[in-house]
């Protein structure tokens, strides 16, 4: 009997080494893949000295590895804190998808459900606010309302605000049915982040703290108004990142106010890549991170602008982008797992077109 255990060990030894009981060989471990982001230094190079700029950071993720590469030009490094514009919108999107994921929203039903002054606007959703086809005003039209321009406006409230722009008249020669037509940004936005301070029974900043700040361990990252305190317009302010220089307020600017340093964004995009988890904390389920990242407009009502919640969907390139108007911009491949965010501090012109350049040399040398 022992002889016979003897043999069938080493048997099964042998088995273990040579392939499975099928005598098939054993899985070969994968090729480490060689990395080259060389060829991005000389463009990004280029195109600072070309415009004048006072430098750019980027930073690429990948969904297993984590920061893949992170480069850093003029006066920019990963302490280096930046207003970003609309590149804030993925973010504004999170938290009200966030809200839905607690079952404290539902973000396809009406805001009515929420708010007891949705005035003339009753059956708008938060999905269609943060998917810019809620039909209200869009940002260049409320430049020309007086009483929507409390977007702007630091020294109101949120709820303040949102109340303003759901029962004034004022706008209503530009007011479209929900899902019938697309209208970026604007004042559908701070009303959505009305409509989640009312469902949580919490301030936006406290609900931005709760649901990304202390869950993904973010360290200079929030949401504030610069346009009062900076004297912030379309084009970057005289800011160097001084946070003391931008007062807390009651009414944040949903569409367009957050200030980062480059390493938190990017643990933001890795959250996006890796299911919605930022560590082992779970901070959006897997269903939430899938709708933001649709093209919602193009299901819904057939529109030819490819937009999710929070993120322009490029099909053609299987891309989806998150631009803002001083330059910074996000982007996730989905399906090739990695992300990157490439900050300028300037114009939207200026870093789509720098985002341009990069968007071939960043895939290839992370696909090697």
């Amino acid at each position: 009997m022992r002889r016979l255990l003897a043999l069938l060990t080493v048997s099964v030894l042998i088995a273990a080494a040579c392939g499975d009981e099928n005598g098939s060989e054993p899985e070969p471990e994968p090729e480490p893949v060689e990395r080259d982001f060389s060829a991005i230094s000389p463009i990004v190079e280029s195109f600072i000295e070309e415009n004048e700029l006072n430098g750019a950071g980027l930073i690429v993720v990948e969904r297993d590895e984590g920061i893949l590469h992170e480069e850093y030009w003029g006066v920019f490094g990963e302490d280096r804190v930046s207003l970003i514009m609309s590149t804030s919108k993925m973010v504004s999107a999170g938290v009200l998808m966030a809200l839905d994921d607690q079952g404290l929203l539902d973000v396809d039903a009406p805001i009515a459900d929420v708010l007891d002054y949705a005035g003339d606007h009753p059956e708008v959703t938060p999905a269609q606010l943060v998917s810019n086809s809620s039909g209200l005003v869009g940002l260049g039209g409320s430049l020309d309302v007086p009483d929507l321009l409390c977007q702007y406006n630091s020294l109101t409230t949120l709820q303040e605000c949102a109340t303003t722009i759901l029962t004034t008249t004022a706008d209503d020669h530009l007011i479209t049915p929900p899902d019938t037509a697309f209208q970026y940004g604007g004042t559908q936005w701070q009303v959505a982040g009305a409509v989640a301070e009312i469902a949580a029974g919490k301030s936006w900043n406290e609900l931005v703290d709760e649901i990304f700040v202390e869950p993904c361990g973010l360290t200079n990252f929030g949401y504030s108004s610069p346009f009062v305190p900076l004297g912030a317009s379309f084009e970057y302010p005289d800011w160097d990142g001084d946070l003391s220089l931008l007062p807390p307020t009651d009414n944040p600017n949903m569409e367009g106010g957050v200030y980062t340093t480059a390493r938190d964004y990017a643990a933001l995009l890795l959250m996006n890549l890796r299911g919605g988890k930022c560590g082992d904390n779970q901070v959006l389920t897997p269903e939430a991170l899938a709708a933001t990242h649709e093209n919602r407009t193009g299901r819904v009502y057939g529109s030819d602008v490819g937009y999710g919640m929070g993120w322009w969907v490029d099909e053609a390139n299987e891309r989806i982008t998150d631009p803002g108007a001083y330059g910074a911009v996000a982007w996730l491949q989905l399906d090739d797992n990695f992300g990157a965010y490439l900050v300028i501090e300037r114009t939207s012109d200026l870093g789509n077109a720098l985002a341009g350049q990069l968007y071939d040399p960043v895939e290839a040398a992370v696909l090697g």
